[in-house]
């Protein structure tokens, strides 16, 4: 009889550890798929957050910006050139500072960038040689015409000035348009997806070194002074 209990209770014994060993199972399996839901959740939480913020801005679309900067301030030249022909009222001043931006901003920071950057990874490609070479020569052009602009409007003016803002006017525009649709494409194709990236994040360095934190968003602020300067700053004006 004390055998068959025997027998009976090592069962009893199994089947709780068998038991304690299942539920055992149970949990640590749940534990996982808690840990498995909180994780996709944190990761799902931590795209949102990348999703939400600022979007990088790429080298063609920072250099496309620039020139929209510079299209501001040749509308400030065919402002003033056109004053001067009128015989209108016109601050030569604003004329002297749109100057020193193309100066601080186009040629020392946005060319300089092109001619270090763009320039000779195409060269070195074989790419666009012609077209970059008409773009260095244009870049030398428009750093004269600005020395002319900056001592003619220092020197109280002169019957040249209206010249010289449309004469560099007259070749900034088909510069930057040629750039956008032609050169900056063909940068693009040349330097391929992670040098497209990593080129990004030097110009974004130099523009803070040069230009400061707010380099950009600075040159942006002032010249919508010098628009509102000159009467030209409500868009709809320009309304055909």
């Amino acid at each position: 009889m004390r055998e068959t209990d025997g027998r009976a209770s090592v069962e009893q014994r199994r089947g709780f550890l068998q038991g304690m060993a299942t539920a055992a199972s149970a949990l640590a399996l749940a534990g996982c798929a808690t840990a498995g839901a909180a994780g996709a959740r944190a990761a799902a939480s931590e795209g949102q957050e990348k999703d939400a913020g600022e979007a990088e801005v790429t080298p063609g679309e920072d250099l496309m910006q620039e020139h929209g900067v510079i299209e501001r301030i040749l509308l400030l030249y065919d402002e003033g050139a056109r004053r001067i022909e009128h015989g209108e009222g016109l601050d030569l001043g604003v004329i002297q500072r749109a100057a020193r931006i193309v100066r601080s901003f186009v040629e020392d920071y946005h060319e300089r960038q092109e001619e270090q950057s763009v320039f000779p990874r195409l060269q070195a490609a074989g790419r666009e040689q012609e077209l970059v070479a008409t773009l260095l020569r244009q870049h030398q052009r428009g750093r004269e015409l600005t020395d002319e602009i900056v001592r003619v409007t220092g020197a109280g003016g002169a019957p040249e000035l209206p010249r010289l803002l449309r004469s560099f006017a007259r070749m900034y525009r088909p510069h930057a348009a040629r750039e956008d649709t032609v050169l900056f494409p063909a940068f693009r194709a040349v330097i391929g997806r992670s040098g497209y990236a990593e080129l990004g994040e030097q110009f974004e360095d130099k523009e803070h070194e040069l230009l400061g934190e707010h380099g950009f968003e600075g040159t942006v602020a002032e010249v919508a002074q010098l628009e509102a300067a000159l009467g030209i700053a409500d868009l709809a004006k320009f309304t055909a």
